[in-house]
């Protein structure tokens, strides 16, 4: 997973009254004054008020990968015999490659079809890294006649790889967030104290670069890089946050 910060934005502090709620003031950062959000401190309470963005974003950590493997005879037991010797050795060597059991589905199903009978079965590969996949993929090609079809990769994200990457957007956009009204506070002599109040005010996610159309490209011409890239997910998240305004920052003394 790679974190990219929210580009630099420009920072500004205005200093609002509040005589008609009490206070001595209230520092805005950000562009505008904003509404009351809430609950605020106690009177006489100074804040400075900040928004923070950040986006980040995920490359798939699933790939799915099916082998077909089919046979019609005459006879029903002669097409599970030829499926079935296929079939043991795309096992085996998933096996010998160090795959998982678990990560291996298979499926089959055994049918007439006129005169004849049909077997087939599909097994159902997931891979976590994408170059034994490759390699995988490879072999099974070399060795095995063109009877067997090897689906492209379908990439995918797990749900927790999805709530983890929403989660960083948010971390992210409020640390980004926290260093602005630091440097605010800095700027202008003050000290920053606790947060008030925090607000993740918007958030949302897509897949694939805003400028692609996958549509219009058929995606069996596409790369794995390529495929990899499309179905990478991108967060973003916008926070607000009211943080205490401690004072003046106390200077050192030079002995």
């Amino acid at each position: 997973m790679s974190l990219q910060r929210a580009p630099p934005t420009r920072v500004f502090a205005e200093l609002v009254p509040w005589a008609d709620r009490g206070r001595e003031n209230t520092w805005a950062c950000g562009g505008e004054e904003r509404p009351d959000p809430g609950p605020r401190a106690p009177a006489a309470t100074r804040e400075v008020r900040v928004s923070g963005a950040a986006e980040v974003s995920a490359a798939p950590d699933r790939a799915q990968v099916a082998v077909r493997v089919s046979s019609t005879k005459a006879a029903a037991a002669e097409a599970k015999a030829s499926v079935g010797r296929r079939l043991d050795y795309i096992t085996q060597s998933l096996g010998q490659q160090g795959l998982p059991a678990e990560n291996v589905t298979v499926t089959k199903d055994f049918k007439r079809v006129e005169n004849a009978y049909h077997m087939e079965a599909e097994v159902c590969i997931t891979f976590t890294e994408f170059g034994k996949m490759q390699n995988i993929c490879n072999f099974l090609v070399e060795k095995l006649d063109s009877s067997v079809v090897i689906s492209p990769p379908q990439f995918y994200h797990t749900p927790s790889s999805v709530e983890n990457l929403r989660r960083q957007a948010c971390l992210v956009a409020v640390e980004n967030a926290w260093r602005k009204a630091q440097e605010v506070c800095h700027l202008v002599g003050q000290t920053l104290g606790k947060p008030l109040l925090i607000k993740e005010e918007e958030a949302k996610e897509w897949e694939g670069q805003i400028d692609d159309h996958p549509s219009s490209r058929l995606s069996s011409l596409l790369t794995v890089q390529q495929k990899i890239k499309d179905a990478t997910i991108h967060a973003a998240s916008k926070v607000f946050i009211t943080f205490e305004v401690k004072g003046k920052e106390k200077k050192k003394k030079h002995l």
